[in-house]
């Protein structure tokens, strides 16, 4: 169970994080990120391409055993070696039993997550054995003794003037490094005589292919080639996901994993190698002469890597992890990682959202819980994903089964009997108070507002940051005691289903029926305006709140329930519009997991988020008379959603506006930093406010200072009113004809 001391511990971990590291991360991963953009907006059909990439993927990892034995078979036929390690232990032995055989003093290394993976580094050093990275930024961290911090860019936390200052101080060069090209001009004479004196190459492998034995390694820098070609020994370590069936199945590979990583059209180099390859060994004092018919002629071993790999194959939530091509995108495009980088974002080897399943299934669960939490479930990774991997679904699965980890560290399966929707016994406070939102709100509704006043009590705050972790420098939101439902229930539609054109059951969220009231009736009204009947029936939270605390089989239950009372509307017809983008998510994403398919189908194909819907009213033929003022509208500052972005509805809000003459300044900003609950938690509650800094700055332009702040989510009103100290409201509120009467 977490307590008061590991969560400051953790936020004092992030504080440290965000002052010394954070302004390189976010420079670097923001640059990549709008890279990827600019460059695959160059690509005829990127998401068909996308689509081929998994596929292949899928075919590849469905097909591994017999991939494995075709690509042992075809090395062989070439004149290499393969091994396959069962574990990190034996892939060590094998490479260092090649290294003493050789006699090897040095080993050369390009850059390589695999290794990184098995400490290879750690082992011939064991022995002996001088171990050079070659690779810039792995050379960086080597000459610092220290960790890497991104899959592609290893020392992306580090500035240039840090590194010189690393040069200079280790190096003693006879005039000082100040310039990128200076350092770089530097590492490439002191690499490249490293490399020539060196016994043994090591190389890592973004594919190797079955049909041919052939090994794909892209890079930056061109120093993978080298240490491929110019030692007589030649080590390919690779994790067996990265066997692909043949040549021909690389193609939308290099299309895609440059662009993905670093923004790159095509990077530097790709090589493409089928070892032992013909290169001749070279003896560089008679640098003329080549050695090819020498008794020592070119050796290749491809040390194929296991390590829980076909376990996680045989795991139908993990395998996805396995299609990963360790491109960094969804590192790249996260607002957390952005602010602190794979130091806080990461394990033992993997950073980014794809590493929770990585440190998972070759580390181990503990590894995975150090920084599982930071995955806020925002689902913009799945987009930026060149594989398409549901990357908050394995956090999230994850997630539960840490939940589920007794102190014996085995998965049980225990149950409060105290609170209905509870989930296993290893669950903490701080996710039982969050995941059962629902019943807390419930509660606070129906004693408000006397809840409220006891809930802003210094004392109180004190003690829930003490107790379950909500930080006391966060504003809490208001429970109102009539709630949505009461008011509809009160008031009744003004539009008779007889009447109107269409009729709409309007879900009640959560926040909408116990807390923001208003934004619940306006979009009633609103859709009143445009000629629809609105029904609001009494439906459950859609667990959205549970399953971000990884409490998987409560949204289930709840997602049962949502679909059971909503099933009948539409069985008759009607419509489900919904107000907040995480639980119109849920509906078309998530509950693919929890409910039977035709159910789930049928839901997702009938629900609408509120602009959605009104723009498609009006590209219908609706009257928007009643929305619109004499002057047109209001000068709004506007900031869309993470998933209703990654929805793809963003663009119908933007539309609406402009039909109804608003004149708007979008966020150039993706998130906001809130993230339902996690804003809320004292460990990342300055975390949250690095990454609402960025949102906050603009909208602290004078061009942005007198408008009217404009949110389409929950999280986003509550963290833009705690970042500039002015209300923000949901766009529907903007359109209420109420408003038009004040």
């Amino acid at each position: 169970m977490s307590s008061d001391a590991d969560r400051e511990a953790k936020a004092d971990h992030i504080r440290h994080l965000l002052e010394t590291e954070g302004e390189a991360v976010e420079t670097n991963t923001l640059g990549f990120n709008q890279g990827r953009y600019d460059s695959v907006a160059g690509l005829e059909d990127y998401d068909a391409l996308k689509r081929t990439a998994r596929a292949i993927k899928e075919d590849a990892i469905e097909r591994l055993p017999e991939l494995l034995e075709e690509l042992r078979e075809t090395v062989e036929a070439n004149g290499g070696t393969v091994y396959l390690a069962d574990d990190a232990a034996d892939a060590n032995r094998y490479i260092r039993d090649l290294a003493i055989e050789d006699e090897a003093d040095r080993v050369v290394k390009s850059k390589s997550m695999t290794t990184e993976e098995l400490e290879v580094n750690e082992a011939l050093e064991g022995d002996g054995v001088d171990v050079v990275e070659t690779d810039l930024g792995e050379w960086v961290l080597q000459v610092a003794d220290e960790a890497p911090s991104h899959i592609v860019a290893p020392a992306i936390h580090k500035s240039e003037d840090e590194i010189a200052r690393l040069f200079n101080a280790e190096f003693d060069p006879e005039e000082p490094l100040e310039t990128a090209e200076e350092l770089t001009m530097f590492a490439r004479e002191q690499l490249g005589e490293l490399i020539r004196e060196a016994d043994i190459g090591m190389t890592g492998a973004n594919f190797v292919t079955a049909d041919s034995g052939s090994i794909m390694l892209v890079t930056s820098e061109g120093n993978a080639r080298k240490v491929a070609v110019v030692p007589d020994t030649h080590v390919a370590v690779a994790g067996v996901e990265k066997i692909v069936p043949s040549v021909e199945d690389l193609a939308p590979f290099i299309e895609l994993i440059g662009r993905s990583g670093t923004g790159q059209d095509i990077t530097s180099y790709i090589s493409l190698l089928t070892p032992p390859v013909d290169s001749p060994v070279v003896d560089f004092d008679e640098p003329d002469v080549a050695f090819a018919d020498r008794d020592d002629d070119r050796e290749f071993h491809l040390v194929l890597i296991d390590n829980g790999r076909l376990e996680m194959r045989e795991d139908d939530q993990l395998r996805e992890t396995l299609y990963c091509i360790r491109c960094s995108a969804c590192a790249n495009t996260c607002g957390n990682f952005q602010s602190v980088g794979g130091h806080a974002f990461g394990g033992e080897t993997y950073s980014g959202g794809i590493a929770t399943g990585w440190e998972a299934g070759v580390h181990g669960y503990e590894s995975a819980a150090e920084f599982n939490d930071l995955c806020t479930g925002c689902s913009r990774c799945v987009e930026a994903c060149p594989v398409e991997i549901d990357i908050p679904w394995i956090n999230t699965v994850v997630r539960d089964r840490l939940n589920r980890a007794g102190d014996d560290g085995q998965f049980e399966f225990l149950y409060d009997e105290l609170v209905p929707d509870a989930e296993p016994g290893g669950l903490d406070l701080q996710k039982r108070l969050f995941g059962n939102y629902e019943t807390l709100a419930k509660l606070g509704s129906a004693t408000a507002p006397v809840s409220n006043w006891v809930a802003g009590l210094g004392p109180v705050r004190t003690l829930m940051e003490r107790t379950v972790g909500v930080d006391s420098r966060r504003s809490l939101p208001a429970f109102q005691r009539e709630t949505l439902q009461d008011w509809y229930d009160r008031r009744g539609p003004r539009r008779p289903a007889s009447d109107a054109d269409r009729e709409v059951v309007l879900y009640p969220d959560t926040y909408t029926n116990y807390i923001d009231v208003e934004r619940g009736k306006a979009a009633v009204r609103v859709l009143e305006a445009l000629d629809v009947h609105v029904r609001l029936p009494d439906v459950p939270g859609s667990g959205r709140a549970p399953l971000s605390q990884g409490m998987i089989e409560t949204a289930d239950r709840k997602a049962s329930r949502v679909y059971a009372t909503l099933a009948e509307h539409l069985d008759a017809g009607r419509d489900v519009v919904v107000i907040e983008p995480s639980d119109l998510a849920m509906f078309r994403n998530e509950y693919e997991k929890l409910m039977p398919e035709r159910s789930f189908e049928r839901l997702r194909d009938g629900s609408y988020e509120i602009l959605e819907y009104v723009y498609g009213l009006l590209e219908n033929g609706a009257d928007a008379s009643e929305l619109r003022s004499g002057n047109g509208g209001p000068d709004v500052a506007y900031h869309s959603h993470c998933q209703q972005r990654t929805l793809g509805l963003d663009v119908y809000t933007r539309a609406v506006f402009e039909d109804l003459e608003y004149d708007v300044l979008e966020s150039e900003v993706e998130c906001c930093g809130m993230a339902g609950s996690f804003g809320y938690k004292e460990q990342y509650f300055e975390l949250s406010m690095d990454v609402g800094d960025r949102l906050a700055e603009q909208f602290t332009t004078p061009e942005a200072s007198d408008r009217q702040i404009v949110a389409s989510g929950t999280s986003c009103e509550d963290q833009l009113d705690d970042l500039l100290g002015r209300d923000a409201v949901h766009p529907v509120e903007l359109l209420d004809p109420r408003s038009r009467q004040h």
